[in-house]
């Protein structure tokens, strides 16, 4: 799996806690199999004594380690080249390969994860995977599998998969700089240190390039230097930030000539097949500057009889399975994306523009083929029944969210004027009754604002805005939910595979510590595992009124557990309902093609609908799409903290308002109020006094001075430093911390002491 970080190879079992001296040395040595993923996964393992460091081995457990690795020098899985540790060139019965991003679904293979070039080329490596597979992995994935030679004398390597792995950031990806005695490179991650760069070595690249560099190791100390492979361009002139988070996590952002000649080779839809809803009057409602439409929605009084003042709701959703069609070079390069990524100066699409903001964009006026949803909803909102059709349709208006809101709110303008009785009120109206269902039901209520960074011509920050959480934002979401969740239900009901968005209940270890934080601020919570999303939603009522829900939002965010993708369903615990699967945008995201196609099949909808071969993929579907979910949130995470990091670098020495975002044992993390900014201040800066952590109340607390620093506190700081390039920004505290119990009495803490004067002032 694509992903941000660098996997760290398995910890031995029983190794943590006071339980550690009770164990023998065997139980707390690493596995044969964790060893040689460590080797395959970490890039600065030169030696035996790198290795020791990855598990902590120490004391005791140095002989029997150099034991372990002799045995596996034995059975000839590594090699020893002077002091380095190596793989052999002959593939070990368990290792770590890679799934090329091109490789054919149907036909796996893979290549080994490392290997010595002055070996010969790499050993191609078939990947078996069956309805019996316990993991199923997909192109572009890393996997450790268990490897059969076969019986020749010339290896016929096969593999089954043990575990889908998280794949490493490419290895080093940064900014070019010229100086007086050639060129550094500047590392685009804060991990990495900084190299030289030899002029013979720089390539095509000029001062302030982003490029990608392969590492040599020079001199008999072994000094790293970089060689240039690849210009990415230059993220300052081009206004294209975006492009370091793009390259350093491996995003696919060119469409391959094949899936644009099969995008512009796509016909229109036409109503064979189809039920033709032409006349109903289906409203696109989206953001001002959206460039595909792909939801249309409708709704109307219910004329019968039986349900008095209930209501029909019809949820439309671009039919993108009639386009994109299983097995096609569109389908692969989709699932390979697995989602669009959204960045402030650019969108990285799933799909080429000639689907996605033509043929699958509901335009205003133009027929498009659509998947519906026709919902009967009671007057308490309760769901009577629903029902899916394939459609051709034809949108009445495109409107904005703000557009529509002005309008209900009794300010129409030329467009929505004569929408608003036959068409914006009943949606108001049945948005209303659908309300009181979702109150009862009881959903987290965690509504956290969000910011907009705003960019001028050139990619350059120059506003950021929290935009207003509007009644037509609320309505669109709540009728997608209605959407998704009647998905689910058809699905299950029809027996039909498919993938449910879930989200688990919070963990016992992540309740407790908020009990313990929540119990610093005398709020009362259950003490019991069994909570549900209405007993945070009351935790946070509490806050509201105590005057701390800055403080309180924050640990209730992080005690949840992250919404994924699975084959087998769990329920959606923030939503507080027992099934769920994303339905509403398959333009942007290859789950909810997956749901298409199962309704589709489940439905007799026509021939595209979901094959048996991808039904029994479903698992490995979910792990990879779940996995390229979070690499687009961690991009699109990362490129806002470039652009704000840029955006501050011309302040250095103001001042700002922020709040206290993040606690741990090396400092304070700092979110300003103006910008969303997040900044770090070390702990070695704070006050006049010795910090400790006290993790149940997420707190830096003065030793003698008792002076605290909580989570959520309103503080001033200034800002010392800005690393755009890394998106670091470093402040310095001003504000005093309130008055609490001194922690004198407390565990030492483990790091170095700091030394103070006469009078407790920090000596500098």
């Amino acid at each position: 799996m694509a992903n941000s970080t660098k996997t760290k190879p398995a910890k031995p079992k029983n190794t943590s806690g006071p339980k550690r001296a009770r164990l023998s040395a065997a139980d707390r040595l690493p596995t044969k199999d964790q060893v040689l993923e460590a080797l395959a996964q970490e890039d600065n393992i030169k030696g035996k004594r790198d290795l020791a460091k990855v598990f902590g081995i120490r004391g005791d457990l140095r002989k029997p380690f150099k034991a372990l690795l002799a045995e596996l020098e034995g059975d000839g899985v590594i090699t020893r080249t002077r002091k380095a540790l190596r793989r052999t060139a002959a593939l070990p019965p368990v290792t770590v390969l890679d799934i090329p991003g091109d490789a054919d679904p149907d036909d796996l293979h893979a290549f080994p994860a490392q290997w010595n070039i002055e070996e010969g080329d790499a050993p191609r490596v078939r990947v078996i995977v069956n309805s019996k597979s316990r993991v199923v992995p997909a192109p572009g994935d890393r996997i450790l599998a268990r490897i059969d030679a076969g019986d020749d004398a010339v290896p016929v390597y096969t593999a089954k998969p043990m575990k889908v792995l998280d794949k490493p950031r490419r290895a080093h990806i940064g900014i070019v700089r010229r100086d007086e005695e050639g060129a550094r490179l500047i590392p685009v991650d804060r991990k990495q240190k900084e190299m030289r760069i030899p002029l013979g070595d720089l390539g095509e690249a000029r001062d302030g390039d982003l490029v990608e560099v392969e590492v040599k190791l020079s001199g008999r100390l072994m000094i790293p230097r970089a060689r240039v492979t690849n210009v990415v361009g230059n993220p300052h002139s081009e206004g294209a930030v975006s492009l370091i988070a793009i390259h350093s996590l491996e995003i696919p952002h060119k469409f391959p000539p094949s899936v644009l000649r099969e995008a512009e080779d796509a016909k229109e839809a036409t109503l064979k097949g189809r039920e033709d809803w032409r006349e109903l009057p289906l409203i696109t409602i989206d953001p001002p500057d959206a460039k595909d439409h792909d939801d249309a929605v409708h709704a109307m009084l219910d004329d019968d009889s039986a349900n008095e003042g209930g209501y029909v709701v019809t949820v439309a959703i671009a039919d993108v399975a009639a386009y994109v069609l299983p097995g096609s070079a569109l389908d692969r390069e989709a699932y390979l994306r697995g989602n669009s990524v959204y960045f402030p100066d650019r969108v990285v699409p799933m799909l080429p523009e000639r689907i996605s903001n033509e043929l699958c964009s509901l335009k205003e006026g133009v027929p498009r083929a659509a998947l519906a949803v026709r919902m009967v909803f009671g007057a308490d909102g309760r769901k009577k029944s629903h029902s899916f059709h394939r459609i051709l349709m034809r949108s009445a208006a495109k409107l904005s969210y703000q557009q529509a809101q002005t309008a209900i709110d009794g300010n129409p303008d030329d467009q929505t004027g004569p929408l608003l009785e036959p068409i914006l009120k009943p949606l108001w109206a049945a948005y209303a009754a659908m309300a009181k269902a979702r109150d009862q039901r009881g959903p987290l209520d965690l509504d956290l604002p969000e910011r907009k960074i705003v960019l001028d011509d050139n990619g350059m920050v120059v506003d950021i805005r929290i935009p207003e959480r509007l009644e037509a934002h609320r309505l669109i979401e709540e009728m997608m939910i209605a959407a998704n969740v009647a998905a689910a239900e058809t699905l299950e009901h029809k027996r039909t595979e498919l993938l449910y968005r879930v989200h688990d209940e919070p963990s016992s270890e992540k309740l407790q510590a908020l009990r313990d934080f929540l119990g610093s601020l005398d709020i009362s919570v259950k003490k019991t595992d069994a909570v549900r999303a209405a007993d945070f939603n009351g935790i946070l009522g509490q806050a509201r009124k105590a005057g701390n829900i800055e403080q309180v939002s924050e640990m209730v965010l992080r005690s949840q557990a992250q919404a994924e993708y699975s084959a087998e369903n769990y329920g959606h615990f923030g939503l507080n309902l027992d099934r769920y699967a994303h339905f509403t945008s398959p333009i942007r995201r290859y789950a909810d093609l997956i749901v298409h196609r199962a309704l589709i099949r489940a439905l007799n909808l026509g021939d595209d609908g979901l094959s048996d071969q991808e039904a029994s993929k479903l698992p490995g579907i979910a792990q990879h799409i779940s996995a390229t979910e979070r690499r687009a949130m961690l991009a699109e995470r990362e490129t806002s903290d470039r652009l704000l990091s840029q955006f501050l670098a011309d302040r250095i020495g103001a001042r700002f308002e922020g709040r206290i975002s993040g606690v741990t044992r090396s400092g304070l993390f700092v979110r300003l109020l103006e910008t969303g900014a997040d900044g770090f201040i070390p702990a070695s800066t704070l006050g006049q006094d010795y910090y400790r952590y006290v993790e149940e109340r997420q707190a830096m607390i003065g030793e003698r001075s008792g002076e605290t620093f909580t989570l959520g506190d309103r503080v001033t700081v200034r800002l010392l430093e800005a690393t755009p390039v890394a998106g670091g920004l470093r402040f310095e505290l001003l504000s005093e911390g309130s008055r609490g119990i001194p922690t004198s009495g407390r565990r030492p803490h483990k790091g170095p002491r700091k030394s103070f004067g006469p009078k407790g002032r920090r000596k500098r």
